[in-house]
């Protein structure tokens, strides 16, 4: 019931805040992972509300858990589907779940840099989205979001009234790599992160 009533008025609402998503039609229909540039929180009410309503299945966010550090964020990010990731332990336990979840065909989400930007600019990424990708064998689905940093950056509570883009690129797959190792893991990131850079028109000069 609470997943139906917020289906039926928060993503209504979140669409008030954007003014195109092109290629939607790029989703797949089985398990796949959403990779996206991160600059504020309504990235995630974005990335879900159109997922959501496009293929009617719940996205489930790694979130750090720092996220769940009270009443109000824990209620969020349980109803979301959050999964809550311990990076000082290096989130192994998180990146199990999140492999079992996506071959029973959910839909994991992840921000490869880890935080939002303070800037709007991309940041670099952590290897995370290339180990889940290559474990899982899933393919990525990069998305490149433009404009959430004017409308609500870090340290803001209260949204602009922008308008936000969502460019959906075609799903990234890797079969040519049949071992993982941290040079492997670097290039990946870095294809998925010139992708979403490429999305988000922006540069990403890290490697």
């Amino acid at each position: 019931m609470v997943y139906l009533i917020t289906k039926l008025t928060i993503i209504p609402l979140v669409k008030l805040w954007v003014g195109k998503v092109n290629c939607i039609e790029n989703l797949p229909k089985g398990a796949f992972i959403v990779a996206a540039n991160h600059a504020s929180y309504m990235d995630h009410l974005i990335i879900a509300g159109y997922i959501i309503s496009h293929l009617n299945k719940k996205v489930h966010f790694l979130a750090k858990k720092e996220h769940f550090d009270n009443i109000f964020k824990k209620a969020w990010h349980t109803y979301a589907g959050a999964i809550p990731l311990d990076r000082q332990s290096g989130g192994e336990e998180t990146l199990k779940w999140a492999i079992k979840a996506l071959k029973d065909g959910k839909i994991i989400a992840i921000h490869p840099e880890g935080t939002r930007s303070l800037t709007g600019k991309l940041q670099k990424a952590k290897t995370g989205v290339a180990r889940l990708a290559l474990l899982s064998k899933a393919p990525v689905v990069p998305i490149g979001l433009i404009g959430t940093f004017e409308i609500l950056p870090k340290g803001k509570y209260i949204p602009k009234a922008k308008k936000a883009i969502m460019n959906i690129g075609k799903p990234m797959r890797f079969p040519q790599y049949k071992k993982i190792n941290k040079k492997i893991l670097r290039e990946v990131t870095t294809k998925i992160m010139k992708e979403i850079a490429r999305l988000s028109k922006q540069k990403y000069d890290f490697d």
